[in-house]
């Protein structure tokens, strides 16, 4: 938990750096750095949804074509 607390003040103090380097607003820079983590946290959400159907669809194919002359066999 400690890690995954510190990385989260490592991500706000980067995401207020870069805000505040482009803009040179305080109020500006903070906002970004609540809202930006929060957006990927929305992302992330979306893209393990994505990347699950896409590993399925890949499972599914590599099972098919694992053993093509298997399927000849017997018939």
């Amino acid at each position: 938990m400690l890690k995954t607390i510190t990385f989260a003040i490592l991500h706000f103090g980067v995401a207020f750096g870069v805000a505040y380097a482009l803009t040179g607003s305080i109020g500006i820079s903070g906002a970004v750095a609540l809202i930006e983590p929060l957006a990927n946290t929305f992302v992330f959400y979306f893209h393990e949804k994505a990347w699950n159907r896409y590993e399925k669809k890949k499972n599914l194919r590599a099972g098919k074509s694992r053993f093509p002359l298997h399927q000849c066999v017997g018939n």
